[in-house]
């Protein structure tokens, strides 16, 4: 099945399940659940959920990242697999991100990079061990399949943030540092730098609806998180902020996952809205196409509710660690978020 054709029935199937007497297909949403702590010192599992990695020099380096860190590393048994385009069979991948919750020594579980092939993970995953094990989980871009899913599941706080190949620049590192080792009641606010230009232009919010909300978040990225539509990995999106970022998605497809997300009920269920990067989304040559700008005022602005676009989330080298399931204050028109109350256990 093509993935157009996948996401056209994804979004009916979700609809379907939103009209009244629709049957349910998850629990109850769980109460939210806080990983224990991490400290230098500790011991992480690097994990490939997603695509294979074409290099080893990039295993490498992932490992030596989490080193530098401070941390110890234990890789997962199948971590350097391949399978096609994937790190290794389903239940290969599925089995270390299951032993490395189980690891009592392990105290976060950091995912090497995203691509394509998490969701295939899902019903293979022991939900019962995570919840009975809750601990760091750090990723993006693919990785949001498995944010959806464990915090639907099991309530528990994971963070979207870089991978182990991905930018360790200093900004990233940073980011690491405050939120894992000193544990910040962090506030993500853009990091804008005019450079040789009379204003700045990197790094630039824009509200799209004014105003300020608080609720916990979700989301991830965009792609991914519309693909779950219909399945009990979705997480709970009444009173939410909505966070969203993706990459190398043309305008009319970023329009037809809003289209989702609006038709399965879960935009007229939401708090707030944080739209991150959307990177190399640019229009094709051809007949035209709606601007992002366009795209963002039809879905977001009838809401009523706080939008804005361009927090540092997503494909772009410096970027958040945002707790999914993270309760925040978001400012639309600062372009700034904040988180009110910790996201690890005492």
């Amino acid at each position: 099945m093509r993935r157009r054709d996948f996401l056209g029935n994804a979004a009916l199937a979700a609809l379907a399940l939103s009209l009244p007497g629709a049957p349910a297909i998850a629990a109850r949403a769980p109460s939210r659940l806080l990983p224990v702590p991490l400290a230098k010192g500790d011991t992480v599992a690097l994990v490939s959920p997603s695509s294979a990695t074409d290099e080893r020099l990039s295993l490498q380096l992932a490992g030596e990242v989490m080193e530098a860190l401070g941390l110890r590393v234990r890789t997962g048994s199948h971590y350097a697999s391949r399978r096609g385009h994937l790190a290794g069979e389903d239940r290969a991948r599925a089995a270390d991100i299951n032993a490395a919750f189980a690891d009592r020594e392990v105290k976060a579980v950091i995912c090497v990079r995203g691509g394509s092939g998490a969701a295939r993970l899902l019903p293979l995953l022991d939900y019962q061990a995570i919840r009975a094990n809750p601990k760091v989980l750090l990723g993006y871009s693919d990785i949001t399949a498995l944010h959806s899913a464990i915090h639907a599941r099991t309530g528990l706080v994971t963070f979207h943030g870089p991978n182990g190949t991905g930018s360790w620049n200093r900004f990233n590192a940073d980011q690491f540092e405050r939120v894992f080792f000193q544990r910040e009641l962090m506030e993500y606010r853009n990091q804008v730098e005019a450079g040789d230009e009379l204003v700045p232009r990197r790094n630039r919010t824009l509200t799209i609806h004014g105003g300020k909300a608080s609720g916990e978040l979700v989301g991830g990225n965009l792609t991914v998180l519309t693909a779950l539509a219909g399945s009990p990995y979705l997480p709970d999106f009444s009173g939410k902020i909505l966070f969203l970022e993706d990459v190398s998605e043309a305008p009319y497809r970023v329009d037809r996952m809003l289209s989702t997300l609006r038709l399965m009920g879960a935009l007229d269920r939401i708090a707030g809205v944080i739209f991150g990067e959307c990177t190399d989304c640019d229009p094709g040559e051809g007949f035209g196409s709606l601007t992002l700008d366009e795209i963002f005022d039809d879905y977001f602005k009838p809401l009523g509710i706080p939008a804005y676009r361009g927090a540092m989330i997503g494909h772009i080298s410096r970027q958040f660690i945002v707790p999914v399931g993270g309760c925040v204050e978001m400012d639309a028109d600062a372009g700034t978020f904040r988180l009110l109350d910790p996201v690890f256990q005492d």
